[in-house]
């Protein structure tokens, strides 16, 4: 329990007082955010806004992990372990793809960086090594970072997909957690916000997990995940870093995160999911970002068929703006949907221990 506590303080600690400085290095340079021009009109006024903020989650993430180890050093704590070291490099990769997309912006003054293929491409190959290295670093009770099993609340034994198969899931899942917090990343401190809620969940589930953990805790209701203690400092640090991040962020945003920080964010999501056995769980708890590429992908199917549109503009979340709400309102009214999705994901986490112990 020290070291979570150490990992989030760490990495809040580094998060609040980094972006600061980012703030003003990134505007020295001119780093600044293009806006769409068929967005809000409201938005306009945001243009030049300091972007790629991530870097400052990132490094406190970074900073959090580390430290949390290197303090734990002193009692006898835990090193760092595959599952943990795995979802850092996938969410640090991403961040790398989502840097690049953001600086192509800045040097081209446009909100278009990357085209779609270079990023898929990035987006596939990082993937592709994730789940092949899921597979592998046995431990000592033979379990793997990730398993060919689909996964709820913990592996659904009788849906197995053999390891090419498990590897393409990986892209599948890492592509759609990574695009789907890029989209909601639209409005101040909603992503970082909303990240808050969902990586706090998982402290609580990787830590549950952890004290009931068959390898240490054989019997009804344990979890075969190989390092649940080390993936809850992952959450912890990455919790604590976007709340750090939010207290420049927050409406008005004095810097955004950038693709740096929702790709990588995103990455983090879907390498949790995978690493606590929690694939399909992940769909409840981060219910907000589904919402939210699904009401682009509703959007253009049915514009693509009808030639109308769902919404007033995709993500919804500008839908509400251009219907008359505050951008603050609907911030915070969708902070509420993922704090709420958050918990139901937490009750149906323990309802199911429950029911895998008789209680």
């Amino acid at each position: 329990m020290r070291q979570i506590l150490f990992a989030a303080g760490i990495a809040l600690a580094v998060s609040i007082l980094l972006t600061p400085l980012l703030i003003r290095i990134f505007s020295r340079q001119g780093f600044g955010q293009e806006i769409r021009v068929e967005g809000p009109a409201s938005h306009q006024s945001k243009r030049g806004t300091p972007t790629m903020g991530g870097v400052a989650i990132i490094t406190g993430l970074w900073a959090g992990y580390w430290g949390s180890h290197l303090i734990g050093i002193g009692y006898h704590a835990d090193g760092p372990s595959a599952s943990g070291l795995l979802v850092l490099g996938l969410t640090t990769a991403l961040g790398a793809v989502g840097f690049l997309d953001d600086f192509i912006k800045i040097r081209k003054q446009r909100n278009l960086g990357l085209n779609k293929t270079a990023k898929l491409v990035g987006q596939l190959v990082v993937a592709l090594v994730f789940g092949f290295l899921a597979l592998q670093f046995r431990g000592a009770s033979g379990l793997t970072p990730g398993s060919t099993h689909l996964s709820y609340v913990r592996d659904i034994t009788t849906v197995s997909m053999g390891s090419i198969v498990f590897i393409l899931f990986c892209y599948l899942l890492i592509s759609a957690w990574s695009n789907a917090v890029n989209l909601t990343d639209g409005l101040d401190g909603l992503a970082a916000g909303s990240m808050g809620f969902v990586l706090g969940a998982y402290v609580i589930i990787t830590f549950w997990q952890y004290r009931n953990a068959c390898e240490t805790s054989p019997g009804q209701g344990c979890y075969d995940v190989r390092d649940p203690l080390d993936l809850a400092l992952i959450c912890a640090a990455g919790a604590a870093a976007c709340v750090g991040f939010l207290w420049w962020n927050a409406a008005p945003a004095r810097i955004f995160m950038g693709d740096t920080g929702s790709l990588a964010l995103g990455g983090m999501l879907a390498g949790l999911s995978i690493t606590t056995r929690t694939e399909l769980l992940m769909v409840v708890i981060g219910a907000l970002f589904v919402a939210e590429a699904a009401s682009v992908v509703i959007q253009v199917a049915v514009f693509r068929s009808s030639r109308r549109r769902v919404f007033r503009m995709a993500p919804f979340h500008h839908h509400f703006e251009l219907a008359g709400w505050a951008e603050t309102t609907v911030i915070i009214r969708f902070w509420l949907l993922a704090g709420t999705a958050s918990a139901i994901g937490l009750a149906l986490f323990y309802s199911e221990y429950l029911a895998a112990i008789g209680d």
